[in-house]
This record gives C-alpha cells, structure tokens and sequence, in this order.
C-alpha cells in the first residue's frame, strides 16, 4: 500500500486546524499527522484529507454533508472516521475537528503499552 507524501505546507495547515487543550496533541503517524485527546485520535491527515472520528449522530451528520467520505486508504478506510469536504472554510473545519476532539475525550484515555 502505498502512502501519500505530505508537504509542510499541508502539514501547518492540519495543525493550524487544531484547537490546542487539555491532552491535545498533534504527533506524527505513518508519514503524515495525527491529532490526538488523551493518546487518542480524533482527526489525521490523509493525502489531501481530513478525517475525523464522530459518534454515530455526528457521522451521519457528516455524511449527508456533498464531498465528506470515507477516510484512509482507498479500499481500507477508517471506521469511524470520515473525510472532511475539501471545499469547507478553515473555520469550518475547525469546527468538525473540534467536535471529533470533545467525543474522543470521552473515551478512556489509551494506556501505553509496555516495551518488551
């Protein structure tokens, strides 16, 4: 599978996306970036994608939104998470990411594995 290559230009612009907070983070993860609450993702970078994880309500909301879809590799996407149309103003999308981040925050935080 290959995966897509990531300018800095697009990697500023995804953190620019994300309201800093309590537990907030934006990590590097399989060559692009991942925002993470707690240690868990809410929303990553994906070729010219933005993906964010929603609760059921907000999944469906985003779907019925012209241009959100599947998120992640083509043939194996995410679930649970769904692209952000690419037409959607900064704010907007801030926006989404912003609810993504308060529903993964109500998730156990992710405990770390220990090193062998």
């Amino acid at each position: 599978m290959q995966l897509p290559k990531h300018t800095d230009e697009a990697k500023e612009h995804f953190r620019s996306l994300v309201t800093p907070g309590p537990g907030v983070e934006v990590k590097p993860m399989f060559g692009s970036l991942g925002a993470f609450v707690n240690g868990n993702m809410f929303a990553g970078l994906f070729g010219p994608n933005v993906g964010v994880k929603l609760d059921e309500a907000g999944l469906e909301e985003l779907r019925a939104v012209p241009g959100s879809g599947p998120f992640g590799p083509e043939g194996r996407p995410m679930g649970g998470y769904l692209s952000l149309p690419s037409d959607l103003d900064d704010a907007e999308q801030s926006a989404w990411l912003d609810r993504a981040r308060d529903h993964v925050a109500t998730l156990p935080p992710k405990v770390k594995k220990p090193k062998r």
